[in-house]
């Protein structure tokens, strides 16, 4: 299969994942809708697939308010928050020192400067949760507010493109709470020690969403290369270059890898829940791999790829030197491929916390400009920003990459 051919089979999929579906959070139907379509096509190139049910929080609102006196201020519902319809004294905290020290209890809390310029990690999110947001979350626990009121600035290190970005995005943190910018934040500082009041119209609905596990091989290979995928979304977004060009290279290497022959097991795993509060689908592939790991030759994951500026890169972790020679022969014969920075913002941390080597696929231009970007879960991520041709190159590295192994 030639590039033209790879090139036009990205738009399809693309135009199917981003257009006719769109916003895959997880739990959705929307999300449901993609893992079946991905699942269908993998079947098609002959590939045996697994299927996992994942048990999942999906989240609606229909929108939140908050006034003070005669004063309304531009709030929204925090991802994955109870609702609530509070009234009560409004204290500002500043600082965890100050957090410490006041009595919170039956307050309605707005957060706001140092405390909030950085997305709190999910109380069980099991790869990264530093300990001093540990001890915000519990501090906030055992003061037993109504609600809490965050006013962010931008962070796009942690929070991607949005502005403002929830604080809190955790479907087992129970205190209510919303969100607004900054500036808002400023304003409504002014109404503290009054009563104000607020309502978040969302709610939690139980639901289900599904990992998708094509593999191919020889049944007494003892090492497999694991290729990885995210298929959800933020709320709000289209999701183009996060992840719906990753699922779409998983999906060209299927093609292009369905009648090849290698020593090893090759497993294509469409991950579903990189841009979830509780990361089911990576919590689940761990459990189910947890004495397996040593199994895994290496891991190559896809996310960010495809960005209509500049070239696509691949880069090393922990590569063995005669792994990282021929990714190295393959990227030197490959202009539209380079060697990339580290980063760790994805699913090839989780193989890399299991001491299995890897390879993070992604745009040069969105590693470069990680912390500053605007564009990643907002509704700017969609298909407008794709370069179709870098999609099928970095399936056309991976490819010949494999062949070299």
């Amino acid at each position: 299969m030639d590039k033209n051919d790879l090139v036009e089979k990205a738009k399809l999929h693309l135009h199917v994942l981003c257009e006719e579906i769109g916003e895959r959070r997880v739990g959705s139907e929307e999300n449901r809708q993609s893992t079946m379509y991905a699942e269908g096509e993998l079947r098609k190139q002959g590939w045996i697939t697994e299927t996992t049910e994942l048990s999942v929080v999906d989240w609606k609102t229909e929108g939140a308010s908050l006034t003070c006196k005669d004063m309304a201020f531009e709030v929204f519902s925090s991802h994955y928050s109870l609702g609530c319809s509070v009234a009560g004294e409004l204290l500002v905290i500043d600082s965890v020192a100050q957090l410490e020290k006041e009595d919170i209890k039956n307050k309605l809390v707005l957060l706001r400067g140092e405390i909030t310029t950085q997305q709190i990690a999910p109380k069980k999110f099991p790869f990264w949760n530093p300990e001093e947001h540990q001890h915000f979350i519990y501090l906030l626990e055992e003061g037993q507010p109504q609600a809490l009121i965050c006013a962010t600035e931008r962070n796009a290190a942690t929070a991607g493109g949005v502005y403002p970005f929830p604080l809190f995005e955790d479907g087992d943190f129970d205190i209510p709470s919303v969100f607004m910018k900054d500036t808002e934040g400023e304003r409504l500082a002014t109404c503290k020690g009054e009563s104000v009041e607020l309502v978040s119209h969302a709610t939690r609905i139980p639901e289900t969403a599904y990992n998708i596990i094509p593999r191919k091989g020889k049944g007494n290979a003892k090492k497999r290369v694991v290729i990885t995928a995210h298929i959800d979304t933020k709320i709000g977004t289209f999701g183009a270059i996060d992840n719906g060009t990753g699922v779409s290279v998983l999906l060209l290497l299927a093609e292009l890898l369905k009648d090849s022959s290698s020593q090893y097991t090759i497993e294509l795993v469409v991950f579903n829940g990189e841009d979830y509060y509780a990361a089911p689908g990576q919590i689940k592939y761990v459990d189910q791999n947890s004495d397996r790991f040593n199994d895994i030759l290496l891991n190559i994951n896809i996310d960010g790829a495809g960005y209509q500026e500049g070239i696509s890169c691949f880069s090393p972790f922990d590569l063995p030197e005669n792994i990282l020679t021929k990714l190295r022969e393959v990227l030197s014969g490959t202009p539209e491929l380079v060697e990339g920075l580290p980063w760790y913002q994805g699913d090839h941390s989780l193989f890399l916390q299991q001491g299995c080597p890897a390879i993070a696929v992604s745009s040069q231009w969105f590693i470069e400009h990680m912390d500053c970007q605007g564009i990643t879960h907002t509704p700017k991520d969609n298909l407008d920003i794709v370069n179709y041709n870098r999609v099928a190159e970095c399936a056309l590295g991976i490819f010949e990459f494999i062949r070299k192994l």
